[in-house]
């Protein structure tokens, strides 16, 4: 399938040598571009608690605002400066406010326990410290030297009440690091990935190779905005060309319908577990009205289906728009789906209801995005097509093609922060990226994934879950000599995995208890206790009490895929 990239980031030229240098403007300069072209666009909304707005040209004096506060507080050129807390006009003011001050942001995941969070702020050197006003006096080590507040009605300063004399920072190159982004693995030295301004700008610009996105659209930020995918295809995304985002903080499916409709939402981006609850609820509406209504309705659908995919033609938006109006999706121009598989079923299905619905691929360390599928040309078993700017290799495919996906291209992180070794296993000297997943590509740049190199686990809701993680939570358990956690296919259907832990209980608790009801008892009351410290997406599902000592290499680390081969995913 032959499809030509476009080039709508031609525009830069125009301010190419006025407000920037070289072939990519920085994060603070595209922010700035935007605000020139676009001053009265909307650009941040919220509706909960309260409804507010802010256009460019507010925002981007707010932002100004609080980096010449940072500056007189004594902030300087390369500082690490944290962000987190649920989404917000002002989580995003204060990102970019950081970014004005010429520091560097650390996006924190909300859900972490608070001893979690300054662990990795220590680590990364954190200074400073943006967070909601409910957890503003919870987190705190030794090198955090002030706290600012998300919300309002706390005693720190209020991120929207910042000022000071205006002053300008040292001007940031395109190799600096803009943003670290700690992955979700950070047992033992954390990996925090260490994303330029080439790398984060070029990225947002060159997937829009692949789709094209106008001032006009209004996104939606549902999904935690300190992801890599949320933060590059939502935030980033939209402030590049002078469009909306419209800030949702709960992944409640009654809320999430009522702001898109409310926002006007055109550009709805969401995970699997998202989309197939959407299509899944709306389908089940269509049985209630009998077999014949259901049974027409599918074979509308397999029509609309085909003259779009065939001839172009997406005569499905006015055939289905009372459906569509259930999702609140009669606004919506585009759907893409990422941060874990897809069924094609879903992807097939939206597409025959009128939607112009695609999936990409990408990782935290490409910032992320690396393929993205044009809605002119998609294909529903293929996570995308290569933007522009990247470079795949296959290395070692087998005789269907199959190896390890390697990625090349400006979108390629720095490396790991303070992390050389974990940057050397990935990062070859000439830039070549080791994805760690199983795949192979077609002749057009399409990208079909097949497997796992690696022990990632990831869930329904798109959530990474690295075993070793889990597994540190149950060193201190004598009763215990070895655990292995293993994901297993929870949902065939929805290609959804779950967690499962493997338990070889020790030689000294099993001379006291013979009983194997007992152990197996005792073994699923220490997991209940584990369970109660982890968050929700890593909770484990499934346990087997095994009979004998697993697979173990002379380093004493489990042999994980000898184990899988014995014991299976299934």
């Amino acid at each position: 399938m032959k499809f030509r990239p476009t080039e709508p980031w031609r525009f830069l030229d125009e301010y190419r040598g006025k407000e920037f240098e070289g072939e990519w403007p920085s994060v603070k300069e595209t922010f700035h571009i935007s605000a020139l072209r676009y001053p009265d666009n909307l650009c941040f909304r919220a509706f909960s608690p309260k409804e507010e707005s802010f256009t460019y040209r507010e925002a981007e004096k707010k932002i100004k605002e609080v980096s010449y506060y940072l500056i007189a507080d004594g902030v300087k050129k390369g500082d690490k400066i944290a962000v987190t807390g649920k989404n917000s006009p002002e989580w995003a003011i204060a990102y970019l406010g950081i970014i004005y001050a010429g520091a560097t942001v650390v996006p924190l995941d909300y859900t972490l326990h608070d001893d979690e969070m300054a662990r990795l702020m220590a680590f990364g050197g954190v200074s400073r410290l943006f967070i909601d006003k409910e957890r503003i006096d919870r987190v705190t080590y030794d090198g955090l030297t002030a706290k600012y507040s998300l919300e309002p009605g706390s005693s720190e300063p209020f991120v929207l009440d910042m000022t000071g004399p205006e002053a300008e920072p040292e001007r940031a190159a395109r190799s600096d690091v803009a943003a670290i982004l700690f992955t979700s693995g950070t047992t033992g030295t954390p990996k925090g990935v260490m994303l330029t301004h080439d790398n984060l700008i070029s990225d947002c610009y060159l997937a829009q190779g692949n789709m094209n996105i106008y001032s006009t659209d209004v996104f939606y930020a549902i999904l935690p905005i300190h992801h890599a995918y949320t933060m590059l295809a939502v935030f980033f995304e939209s402030f590049s060309v002078g469009a909306a985002t419209v800030f949702g903080k709960k992944l409640v499916v009654s809320q999430i319908l009522r702001e898109l409709k409310e926002g006007h939402v055109t550009m709805f981006l969401a995970v699997p577990m998202l989309f197939n609850k959407m299509i899944a609820a709306l389908m089940a509406g269509v049985r209630k009205k009998g077999a014949a209504v259901y049974g027409l309705i599918r074979v509308m659908m397999g029509f609309s289906g085909f003259i779009k995919k065939v001839f172009g033609v997406n005569i499905g938006k006015k055939m289905f728009g009372f459906l569509l109006r259930n999702l609140s999706l009669e606004e919506n121009r585009i759907c893409i789906c990422g941060g874990g598989p897809l069924p094609a079923s879903t992807f097939k299905m939206f597409n025959e209801l009128g939607i112009d619905f695609v999936q990409g691929y990408g990782l935290t360390e490409t910032s992320p995005i690396t393929h993205l599928n044009p809605v002119e040309a998609y294909i529903e078993t293929s996570v995308g097509r290569k933007i522009p700017g990247c470079e795949v290799r296959i290395a070692d495919p087998d005789s269907d093609g199959n190896g390890v996906i390697y990625i090349k291209g400006p979108m390629v992180m720095k490396g790991y922060y303070n992390n050389p070794e974990a940057t050397e296993e990935v990062l070859s000297a000439d830039g070549w990226l080791n994805t760690g997943d199983v795949g192979h590509q077609d002749a057009d740049g399409y990208l079909y994934l097949t497997g796992r190199s690696k022990s990632i686990i990831v869930t329904e809701g798109g959530k990474n879950v690295f075993p070793e993680e889990i597994e540190d939570h149950f060193q201190l358990y004598d009763d215990i000599e070895q655990v292995c956690v293993i994901g297993y296919m929870a949902d065939k259907a929805m290609k959804s995995e779950g967690i499962r832990i493997l338990i070889y209980p020790s030689q000294n608790y099993l001379r006291e208890e013979s009983d194997p009801a007992a152990v197996e008892k005792h073994m699923n009351d220490i997991v209940r206790e584990v369970n109660k410290e982890l968050q929700s997406y890593k909770k484990i599902t499934r346990v087997t009490v095994v009979d004998h000592p697993m697979p173990m290499t002379s380093a004493k680390k489990i042999k994980r895929f000898e184990v899988i081969s014995e014991y299976g995913k299934e």
